[in-house]
């Protein structure tokens, strides 16, 4: 079941309402799940059910993206914001140093979560600010090309190419290595999901200047890479065990950028495995 929650957060023009829909389900340990960019919480929703069985899990549509809004006037979609409006969050939702998992997007943001030691664990999964500024580049032009195409569809033919495989392969397959296994619904959402993102634009044009280069010391940290990753490419967490020396490194064999699809058991485990370590 999903639900709303409205908190404050301090900007230039004063204390702002910040909206966030999202869904909570299962029970111990807290975890909170960040999507990447141009996704939506169900992008999560192959391993929520095998992480729902240790702990109580948190899935949220970031600010404008999925069903949460935009930020309103004065706050940027940018780091310190954000780090700033999860931090409300958390209070918001009585949640005290949850574990967190981020993708992409998500993954910078548990490990900025992190060094701010507002969590009591990170898992980043792909995630961004690793990158070589020629990295950066390519990985912004696909994102781009992806939003273009989603936002140009109608939806009459994203329902129509996601009812096969071939299809299905067409619209995802730079965030999936196994396209064919999300299922014809999920590919239809999402999509329309990428093309209704408010938030997209201005999210990308924050992360230009954006290069994780500090430590995340005192928290267990997990960095896990699709050996399949077609935007974020795999040397990229290379760097991150530089920059994280003591995180521990995971390769997730035949996965994608969005690994989460395609071996769930996998991510699922890596995920509960990397909560219940000790720093």
């Amino acid at each position: 079941m999903s639900a709303t929650v409205f908190f404050k957060v301090t900007s230039p023009l004063g204390p702002q309402t910040v909206t966030l829909s999202y869904a909570r389900v299962g029970r111990g340990e807290p975890l909170l799940l960040l999507h990447g960019i141009g996704h939506h919480r169900q992008a999560w929703d192959p391993v929520v059910d095998i992480l729902a069985t240790e702990r109580e899990v948190i899935a949220v549509d970031l600010p404008g993206f999925g069903a949460s809004p935009a930020l309103p006037d004065g706050l940027a979609h940018d780091l310190p914001t954000m780090n700033a409006a999860l931090g409300a969050l958390c209070e918001a939702l009585e949640l005290e140093r949850p574990h967190v998992a981020g993708n992409s997007l998500g993954g910078l943001l548990a490990l900025e979560l992190g060094r701010e030691r507002l969590v009591r664990s990170v898992t980043a999964l792909s995630p961004a600010g690793f990158w070589t500024q020629n990295e950066r580049r390519y990985a912004f032009a696909v994102l781009s090309g992806m939003r273009r195409i989603a936002e140009r569809m109608p939806p009459p033919l994203v329902e129509h190419l996601a009812r096969s495989a071939a299809g299905r392969w067409a619209l995802t397959s730079t965030i999936y290595a196994r396209p064919g296994r999300r299922s014809p619904e999920a590919v239809v959402a999402e999509t329309l999901a990428l093309a209704g993102a408010t938030g997209f634009a201005e999210t990308l044009r924050a992360g230009i200047t954006v290069q994780f280069t500090e430590d995340v010391p005192g928290i267990p940290v997990t960095v896990a890479w699709g050996a399949r990753d077609r935007l974020l490419f795999p040397r990229q967490g290379v760097r991150a065990k530089r920059i994280i020396p003591r995180a521990r490194l995971v390769r997730l064999p035949g996965c994608g950028h969005v690994p989460m699809n395609d071996d769930p058991a996998l991510v699922a485990r890596v995920i509960l495995d990397g909560s219940r370590a000790t720093g």
